[in-house]
């Protein structure tokens, strides 16, 4: 009795995590979708040019799904953890900042058609991989993501297998043992400095 109780457990929690994958894929398959559809609608046809304001819009769209403060995080590094809290805050603006200015360098790509491959989601965690193609150039895509207060966010992204935070945090850490973290944080507002509103 006691085995067929235990086997009964499992079987429902097997089947119950199950459910939660797939309500899990859904809901990031229709995330995703919806901010694709989004950018392509903003885009508008080939050539198109752009307002200050649509460009600020489409840089939000772009990045509106980054958790930014873990990316950050983790281009850090050990420092992160070792400056005041002030600092670190204004760390992750800085990084935001920069990040989000280069999504808008070539916006053809988000002009290309996206193919998921897997979304393989687990417990609250989930890694996505998609292939982007633009006329005969297919990239793979690839996503990190983690679901926080019931929403799923990016706390990675990786182009042609290069992930973003790892190179980041390969930047940084150079940076870090030639020059100092000054010398990095000065760099960062130098470049927030001149992105683009």
């Amino acid at each position: 009795m006691y085995l067929k109780t235990l086997g009964s457990l499992l079987i429902f929690l097997f089947i119950s995590g199950s459910v939660l994958a797939q309500n899990g894929e859904q809901e990031i398959r229709e995330m995703l979708n919806e901010r694709d559809e989004e950018i392509k609608e903003l885009l508008g046809p080939e050539g198109t040019s752009y307002t200050d304001d649509q460009r600020a819009e489409l840089k939000e769209i772009i990045n509106g799904v980054i958790d930014f403060r873990s990316m950050a995080a983790y281009a850090l590094g050990d420092t992160f953890d070792d400056i005041s809290e002030e600092r670190r805050d204004r760390f992750v603006e800085l990084f935001a900042t920069v990040v989000r200015d280069q999504s808008l360098n070539r916006l053809e790509i988000y002009r290309a058609d996206v193919q998921y491959n897997e979304i393989e989601v687990n417990g609250d965690e989930a890694t996505v991989q998609t292939v982007a193609q633009l006329e005969n150039v297919r990239t793979p895509v690839g996503y990190e993501m983690e679901k926080r207060n019931g929403e799923w966010v990016v706390t990675d992204f990786s182009i042609d297998g290069v992930s973003t935070a790892e190179s980041y945090n390969t930047q940084f850490q150079n940076i870090i043992r030639q020059r100092g973290f000054d010398a990095l944080f000065d760099s960062l507002e130098r470049r927030a400095s001149r992105a683009s509103t």
